[in-house]
């Protein structure tokens, strides 16, 4: 009975996450990220108002891989020796394990059930091989999990249910992944997983005519509004002379 997984952590694995409602088919935002631990289904934004009773996980997204905020799993479960990440100025641990296929271990730490490179102390690279360690080695969970009675969506969340469909967005541009190997070199092919914000670059549009000294004073003829014109016109592209 020990090795038992509670039933709101299998359907964290098992549910799919970022998929069309099929309750609210034709309804904008109805992807599913919110996860109803007390029905252990995933449900969409619009769907929360039937479980505001129950307890209530948001699930987050980023480079295919379905995340959670640390401040939030950890009312659930115990997260000590979970390499944290950060998206948008907030710590979030993986859910399921990312297996990284090495030939050659070099030096360094790594995850006990995916052989990722990891930042001392940390041990395990997700929620998912932490769950598979303990199961493993003490086949026993009852120790780590926490009483939570209620859990409610983080203001955040509800900030970005308030906006326009511009401005809501699973993923932003700004979202960034900051990982143990970001900047630095390693033996092993550490993978960096940064994001860098793109920033649309502004360029100044020219006037057509510029005055050259000439603002003050009055163009009174045809003739000289087409001096004016064609000394401010921008130097053309020049033409190769013909080959003979």
């Amino acid at each position: 009975m020990g090795i038992q997984k509670p039933a709101w952590l299998e359907a964290l694995y098992t549910q799919k996450f970022f998929v069309g409602c099929s309750y609210h088919e034709t309804a904008k935002k109805n992807e599913k990220n919110i996860c109803c631990l007390d029905c252990c289904i995933s449900i969409c934004p619009h769907c929360s108002s039937s479980h505001r009773f129950h307890r209530l996980l948001q699930v987050r997204r980023y480079v295919y891989h379905d995340v959670v905020r640390l401040e939030d799993l950890q009312k659930l479960i115990d997260c000590s020796n979970v390499q944290p990440y950060t998206i948008n100025s907030a710590k979030v641990v993986f859910i399921k394990k990312r297996p990284q296929n090495r030939q050659f271990k070099g030096s360094g730490n790594y995850c006990t059930s995916c052989d990722r490179s990891l930042q001392e102390p940390y041990i395990h690279c997700s929620l998912g091989c932490k769950v598979d360690f303990v199961v493993k080695k003490k086949r026993d969970l009852s120790s780590y999990l926490r009483t939570c009675n209620s859990l409610a969506l983080s203001m955040d969340f509800v900030a970005l249910e308030d906006k326009g469909d511009d401005e809501m967005t699973n993923e932003t541009p700004r979202s960034t992944i900051v990982d143990y190997e970001e900047g630095t070199s390693s033996s092993s092919g550490s993978e960096n997983m940064s994001t860098i914000a793109h920033t649309p670059i502004v360029r100044k549009k020219r006037t057509g005519l510029c005055s050259c000294g000439r603002s003050n004073r009055k163009i009174s003829s045809d003739q000289d509004m087409t001096t004016s014109i064609s000394i401010s016109r921008r130097k053309g592209i020049p033409h190769r002379s013909p080959l003979y």
